[in-house]
């Protein structure tokens, strides 16, 4: 028997396709939706117990099925099938964006399969979703051998030489690096290693990895070195790191549920002033414009005015464009 949880998203479903399909036939029907005739009798029966609240005979679904045809009435308010909102549509197409970058997932990703689900699911959720999921792209032109290589380098224990770019500072760095495993965090692909330019452990995105070069070097990383913990994530803030005091708009929230926080305060009307700590000033900064007028910076003062600064340039970049 069908559990209420599989039968509510199929009753939804199933009366609009019989809106759109007046006098379809039960066995017809009971195919489409992958049923038995006595699966989609069932349905239809509380089909007929649904309707508008008072429940009067007027306010109930009309439908019957004597002798296999199927003719539904009084049920126009739900003659359309469910859509995606925005927000669940643009989630989805954001996260088989991510999948495609993925690169274990390159060979599934450059077939047909994903753009296809990628334009349908495009085309169903309307041009709102479709826009915020454009705006989704891999930061840098990475080594299309990065995963290849890695992977080499982690059966055959060598060491990596890397040219690798850190957006905080916005530079490309060397880097050599004795490799211990490949991790999943935020859904993005890291390589853990020692890094011999920290002289620590470090996490290195694989789709930041400009080249990759697998030395004929033994990989060697000190006996002390532990595995890093991402199970909450790959940013871990220092306790010497500098406080930031944002408030947001309902709509600048995320900042709490992504980023670790310090402290937060509700201020009403889905407010709220988030206290953090950042890495460095241009890690605020970046966070303060794609926050935009959905939040504001408190504190330090000082940063306040250099995003200004960065946002009336970054606005006269726009007007000479147009």
């Amino acid at each position: 028997m069908s559990s209420t949880a599989d039968r509510l998203p199929r009753l939804l479903a199933l009366v609009p396709y019989l809106m759109s399909h007046p006098g379809a036939q039960v066995d017809e029907v009971a195919a489409v939706f992958g049923l038995s005739e006595k699966q989609l009798i069932d349905d239809l029966q509380l089909v007929w117990m649904c309707g508008l609240p008072g429940h009067t005979p007027g306010d109930l679904i009309d439908v019957s099925w004597d002798g296999g045809e199927i003719i539904i009435d009084n049920a126009d308010t739900i003659a359309r099938p469910l859509r995606l909102g925005i927000d669940e549509a643009s989630a989805l197409l954001v996260a088989l964006r991510m999948l495609a970058a993925t690169p274990e997932l390159a060979e599934f990703a450059h077939g047909d399969a994903l753009p296809r689900v990628v334009a349908k699911l495009e085309q169903a959720a309307g041009e709102g979703a479709a826009a915020v999921s454009s705006q989704f792209a891999v930061d840098v032109e990475s080594a299309p051998d990065a995963a290849a290589r890695v992977r080499e380098a982690l059966t055959g224990r060598r060491r990596l030489s890397l040219r690798y770019y850190v957006p905080g500072r916005d530079e490309v760095t060397p880097r050599e690096v004795d490799p211990t495993r490949l991790v999943m965090a935020d859904g993005r692909t890291y390589l853990e290693g020692w890094c011999y330019r920290a002289e620590a452990m470090r996490l290195f995105r694989l789709d930041r990895m400009l080249t990759v070069e697998v030395l004929d070097v033994p990989a060697d990383p000190p006996a002390g070195a532990e595995p890093i913990d991402v199970t909450q994530g790959v940013f871990r803030p220092s306790p010497t790191d500098e406080l930031v005091v944002l408030e947001v708009t309902a709509a600048g929230r995320w900042v709490a549920e992504y980023y670790p926080y310090e402290q937060v305060e509700e201020l009403g009307e889905g407010r709220m002033r988030i206290t953090l700590r950042a890495r460095d000033d241009d890690w605020t900064l970046k966070l303060l414009l794609r926050l935009g007028d959905t939040g504001r910076i408190v504190s330090p003062q000082a940063m306040a005015a250099r995003v200004q600064q960065e946002a009336e340039r970054a606005l006269a970049l726009y007007a000479q464009a147009s």
